[in-house]
């Protein structure tokens, strides 16, 4: 059954997806079955989300703080391939931007999903802990209706080249996991930065956005969709939706 959807000031629901560029097909022509659960699971979530409302805001990290508007659109050429991806229906008009992968990211799972547009908050991987929660609590009061988080976990666990794993992956993941099974703020906002630094878990400060945000805004509850590391990499798919 289809969710409602709202057109009201107040965001309902928040998903939780990956970005890596596994997740466009072209981009990955040899991988594009082992890499179909972590797709399909991001993919349903966006829907769902576009299910709740198709205007979205959306949080990633990246090189330095900026918002990159809903009229922006790009490509994943430096990634490989030209597969073009626009923030909105009515962007196609402007000049393409280079825009970092959450960013394409976003946008990609955006016309996968039917919304209308989506607005992307970027942050630096070092940000701190309360201006991550600061902006949480700006998007608490964002006109748009839906949330989407964009980050990846520790790119250090056992499934990784030799030499590079780290013991410290799958327990700073388990904390990532159980906390989004549970829309466990105080759990998100635990997580050491330097230490997601160390494990190169980029999608910390995207997270601590996100608990400010649920903090700030009422109830929430969670479900996890999606949590392995198939690559090295973990990646988590989860949803919070308001009490």
């Amino acid at each position: 059954m289809a969710l409602p959807v709202t057109s009201g000031r107040v965001i309902s629901c928040a998903v939780v997806v990956p970005s890596p560029p596994l997740l466009v097909p072209a981009l990955v022509p040899g991988l594009v079955e082992r890499s179909a659960a972590v797709r399909d699971a991001t993919v349903a979530a966006a829907r769902a989300l576009a299910q709740v409302g198709r205007r979205w805001v959306a949080v990633g990290v990246a090189s330095e703080r900026r918002t990159v508007s809903a009229e922006a659109h790009g490509s994943f050429r430096g990634f490989g391939v030209d597969v073009p991806v626009s923030l909105s229906d009515s962007a196609r008009g402007s000049a393409p931007e280079r825009l970092p992968l959450p960013v394409l990211v976003a946008a990609w799972l955006r016309e996968r999903a039917g919304a209308e547009s989506v607005r992307v908050e970027l942050l630096a991987e070092d940000t701190d802990v309360a201006e991550c929660v600061a902006l949480g609590e700006r998007i608490a009061g964002a006109e748009e209706a839906g949330l989407l988080v964009l980050g990846d976990g520790s790119t250090r666990h056992d499934t990784a080249p030799p030499g590079w794993a780290d013991t410290r992956a799958e327990g700073f993941d388990t904390v990532v996991r159980t906390a989004l099974a549970e829309a466990d703020c105080e759990a998100l906002l635990s997580l050491d930065p330097a230490l997601a630094v160390e494990l190169q878990a980029q999608g910390r400060a995207a997270w601590q956005v996100l608990a400010g945000f649920a903090r700030s805004s009422g109830r929430w509850s969670g479900e996890l969709l999606y949590s392995e590391a198939p690559f090295g990499v973990a990646y988590h798919v989860a949803r919070w939706t308001r009490r």
